[in-house]
């Protein structure tokens, strides 16, 4: 495989990764280590460095910014396998690196934006289950069905993102994105739980991509009869 062809796309993601992770977990940051620092905006915060990134990056490579988005898309035959593990490792490349820059800027006396579950485990992975599922379910009809209106890709996105964030961010962190947990957890040298964070978006955002694949393949059935 050339993979000097495919080294913009892996750019584009891991930049994408980095500032979905810079821009989220240092509010997060800062809401822990500035007290004028408004924590209510976190949500939004993430839903905006996300869509801001998806016009930047979305025709480049795609937009994923999420391993979970990466491998559901592969599995309904929307994106080629080839270049899964490039995406996988940019991602968390980008995520990592965005961390170790938190570091260098605010020290480590913080938690890095780490994902953290307050409720049960088996609570924690329905929650999980469902945003991802949300997510993807959003990410795969803008993306790939011409029905949908694509110029407004990155608010639907984002706004996924956020709305995730406001009813999942009090229970699981709403991570949804393995990466996006893998990086804070590295420098905070704490996997507690990553398992569920890595496993849940996996499950749920390629349940969310083969319902919708479903959805579409049988309203375009419908209409050619």
């Amino acid at each position: 495989m050339n993979y000097k062809k495919y080294l913009p796309q892996y750019v584009a993601e891991a930049i994408g990764t980095f500032f979905l992770v810079f821009f989220g977990c240092g509010a997060i940051i800062l809401s822990e280590t500035n007290a004028n620092f408004d924590g209510s905006f976190i949500p939004l915060i993430f839903g905006g460095a996300v869509a801001i990134m998806i016009y930047a990056t979305g025709h480049i490579s795609g937009a994923h910014f999420n391993p979970a988005v990466t491998v559901a898309f592969w599995i309904v035959k929307k994106f080629p396998g080839k270049r899964v593990t490039g995406y996988l490792l940019a991602q968390f490349m980008g995520a990592t690196f965005a961390s170790l820059i938190h570091l260098v800027i605010l020290g480590k006396n913080h938690s890095f934006g780490a994902t953290v579950i307050v409720t049960s485990i088996g609570v924690g992975i329905l929650v999980e289950l469902i945003l991802s599922f949300a997510l993807m379910f959003v990410i795969i009809s803008v993306a790939t069905d011409s029905r949908a209106v694509g110029e407004l890709a990155g608010i639907a996105i984002g706004s996924t993102v956020a709305i995730c964030a406001f009813v999942g961010g009090p229970l699981t962190s709403a991570s949804m994105n393995p990466a996006r947990t893998f990086g804070p957890a590295l420098l905070k040298g704490d996997f507690s739980n990553f398992w569920l964070f890595l496993l849940a978006p996996l499950v749920g955002a390629s349940l969310g991509a083969i319902t919708y694949n479903w959805i579409r393949n049988c309203k375009e059935s419908d209409d050619s009869d």
